[in-house]
C-alpha cells in the first residue's frame, strides 16, 4: 500500500489494517468496505491502557503488534508483525519489554527469549479456540503431516507445532519443505490463500472463521468503489505519532 501510485486505496481488510495503510499514506484517501470489520485484538486495548502499562513499568520499551488501533500505535515505541516479533523484542534495549496486546503471543515470545515480557490480556477470537486436544486428534489421523500454527494460538497449541509464526513464515516453510501434507492452525481465509499457492500440497485445517473479516464481501466492496465510502480518517497528531 505504501508503494502504490494511486491516490485512493480500497482496503479489503479489517479496520486496523486500513488505518495502517492511511498512516503510511497520509496524503492518500483510504476506504474500507465495512465499518463492522473490527478486530478482537485491536479492540482489547486503548491508548489509556498503554499509558497505564507504561506507568506500571517505567522506562520499559513498548513493542506493539500491528493488530492495534492508530491510537495505541501512537503510544508505542515500535510496531511488529507476527513474523518479526521475536527479532524486534530481542533488539530492544534492556532486560524487559512491554508486549501488546496479544496475551498468547506474549507468552509464546516469553518461551523464546530471556527478556522479561509484560503482556496485555488481549486475544484473537479466531486463534484462541484451537486446543491441543483438537491438534492431537488430527495427528492421530494424519501422522505424516507438519503442523504450522499462528503465534496468536495458546502456548499449549504452539508446543505441538512444527512451526510457529505468521502467514508469511508458513508460506516460506511450505515452499522449502518436502512434506506433502500440512495442518494450518489459523484463520480459514489464510489457509485458502496457501492452498491456492500450493495446489500440489494437501492441507488439513480445523477451520476457524474471523467474523470481522467476513463482513467484507463483493457487494459492499463494489459499493465502496462506486460511492467512495467509508473513508478512514485519523487525527493528524495521532497519525504522526503512529
Amino acid at each position: 500500500a505504501a508503494k502504490v501510485k494511486q491516490k485512493t486505496i480500497l482496503f479489503c481488510g479489517v479496520h486496523f489494517m486500513a488505518e495502517t495503510a492511511k498512516i503510511l499514506n497520509p496524503n492518500k484517501k483510504v476506504l474500507i468496505p465495512s465499518l463492522e470489520a473490527g478486530c478482537s485484538l485491536a479492540e482489547s486495548i486503548t491508548r489509556e491502557n498503554v499509558k497505564e502499562m507504561k506507568a506500571k513499568h517505567p522506562g520499559v520499551k513498548v513493542v506493539t503488534y500491528i493488530n492495534t488501533s492508530a491510537d495505541v500505535k501512537a503510544e508505542s515505541d515500535v510496531i511488529c508483525t507476527s513474523a518479526n516479533a521475536l527479532k524486534v523484542v530481542e533488539a530492544m534495549p534492556g532486560n524487559e519489554v512491554i508486549f501488546l496486546p496479544d496475551e498468547f503471543m506474549g507468552k509464546n515470545l516469553q518461551n523464546q527469549t530471556k527478556k522479561k515480557i509484560h503482556y496485555w490480556n488481549g486475544r484473537c477470537v479466531v486463534h484462541e479456540v484451537f486446543t491441543p486436544e483438537q491438534i492431537n486428534e488430527y495427528k492421530k489421523q494424519y501422522p505424516d503431516m507438519e503442523i504450522l500454527a499462528h503465534l496468536e494460538c495458546s502456548p499449549e497449541v504452539i508446543a505441538l507445532a512444527d512451526l510457529a509464526g505468521g502467514t508469511s513464515d508458513m508460506y516460506k516453510h511450505i515452499q522449502k519443505s518436502n512434506s506433502k501434507r500440512f495442518m494450518l492452525v489459523t484463520e480459514c481465509g489464510m489457509s485458502d490463500l496457501l492452498r491456492a499457492r500450493f495446489p500440489e500440497k494437501d492441507f488439513i485445517n480445523p477451520c476457524s472463521v474471523c467474523p470481522y473479516m467476513k463482513t467484507i464481501h463483493l457487494d459492499n466492496t463494489l459499493e465502496a468503489l462506486e460511492q467512495e465510502k467509508f473513508e478512514v480518517k485519523i487525527a493528524h497528531d495521532i497519525q504522526e505519532e503512529a
